[in-house]
């Protein structure tokens, strides 16, 4: 094999979603600390009669699940492997309530020695299982808390009140990634607070990751979308390696997207949930300005996730689609429900544009649903806007905020 063979193989090795969560992949100083630290933490506690818990904060991008997943491979390394070890045949469980997260975890199992997809499970079924069997497990990593239930949903046949609750009374060890800011549904609404009621019943710590891995991009830019989902529109970055533009036709986004997919991989449309959809086996469309293109069919019995399916260029992803995953480049339209209020200069949000009317049902114990309903779109652009690794393209479908962004590009230089 040549140089330039050996390149193109190791970029394609790279720009698979399989190796952005490799327990293998490189961590930084931050992360090989904690991750030290992890171990520790479970080798001192998982003998204790009563349960520990161990929570990871930090935002969108900070390298919260590739941690995670290479701490379990050193758990599991140890538990299979390491006979005069404190966690040798220890009985450990990775939890994950996103079913296309599920599926690149179980493929990343597939290859390496001291994981089985067993080790991978969604949280109502490890509870189920546990129940059912009377069993408890050692050591419990959770990744995505923030999308674990807060009340019971019979329809997935989960019949206590909260998933981590439940978790922590059938482990000895927990260890759990958290972040307020990508809750998406009321019935897993979760703060700070209500994370602490549950874990101060409990002997618990609590780290933060800082550092963010995800966009290679200037702190600018990192600034404009955090206060874009504070609902305040700086002037945009400036030019810089990352790419970041605003489309006044979101064909000529997709365009873009699908040349960027050519060439890098990984790059995708995606949308807020303001368009049509049902999960009843038909098509439904995110249509715009001379643009129509399919929403993601449901596919819960393919192998691979939507995102690294080669025929999901030609669909539009939903936060539920792409939420943890890195994409190299992310075209993102920003439906009716988000446009702009010119009087007081920021944006505004339209709950009752937003079609996702699941993620609203109401339940007794949410106090301020509006406020809520708000704070869950916020956070799903906070998610879609945090995807790109090398460029984030957004097309605004309100006239006044597309405006709005697009003097702003012309002000830049755009």
């Amino acid at each position: 094999m040549n140089g330039t063979s050996i390149e193109i193989k190791k970029q394609q090795v790279e720009n698979a979603a399989i190796y952005k969560l490799s327990p293998f992949k490189a961590l930084s100083d931050e992360q090989m600390r904690l991750k030290e630290k992890i171990i520790t933490f479970c080798k001192e506690n998982v003998k204790n009669s009563t349960p520990t818990v161990l929570v990871i904060h930090g935002d969108a991008g900070t390298g919260k699940s590739v941690l995670l997943n290479a701490v379990f491979y050193e758990l599991q390394t140890l538990s299979r492997n390491k006979v005069d070890d404190p966690l040798y045949h220890t009985n450990n469980r990775f939890i994950v309530n996103h079913p296309e997260m599920l599926k690149l975890y179980k493929n990343i199992s597939e290859d390496l020695p001291y994981f089985r997809k067993k080790d991978f499970e969604r949280p109502t079924s490890f509870i189920n299982q546990m129940h059912k069997q009377g069993e408890t497990a050692d050591i419990v990593l959770i990744d995505e808390a923030h999308l674990l239930l807060t009340k019971s949903d019979k329809y997935n046949r989960f019949y206590q009140e909260n998933h981590l609750e439940e978790m922590i009374k059938l482990s000895k060890v927990v260890i759990i990634v958290f972040d307020e800011k990508q809750m998406l549904k009321m019935k897993s609404y979760w703060d700070k607070q209500k994370l602490f009621e549950i874990i101060d019943q409990y002997p618990n710590t609590s780290f933060h990751l800082t550092n963010q891995f995800r966009i290679k991009a200037d702190q600018d830019v990192i600034e404009w979308i955090e206060q874009f989902v504070q609902k305040r529109i700086l002037p945009l970055p400036q030019k810089q390696d990352f790419d970041f533009q605003i489309f006044d036709d979101p064909v000529k986004m997709y365009r873009t997207i699908k040349e960027r997919n050519a060439t890098h991989q990984l790059s995708r449309i995606v949308a807020t949930y303001d368009y049509p959809y049902k999960l009843d086996g038909k098509d439904y469309f995110v249509q715009e300005k001379n643009f129509k293109l399919r929403w993601d069919r449901y596919q819960p019995n393919a192998k691979y996730a939507w995102a690294e399916r080669a025929d999901t260029i030609d669909e539009v992803g939903s936060v539920y689609t792409v939420q943890g995953f890195d994409l190299n480049y992310v075209g993102v339209i920003l439906g009716p429900s988000v446009s702009y209020d010119e009087e007081h200069d920021q944006i505004r949000i339209n709950s009752d544009k937003y079609e996702d009317q699941a993620a609203f049902i109401l339940r007794k114990d949410v106090k301020n649903p509006e406020a809520i309903k708000e704070q869950i779109i916020l956070n799903s652009i906070n998610v879609l806007m945090t995807r790109g690794v090398h460029g984030l393209y957004i097309y605004p479908s309100d006239a006044t905020l597309r405006k709005k962004l697009l003097s702003l590009s012309r002000i830049n230089g755009q």
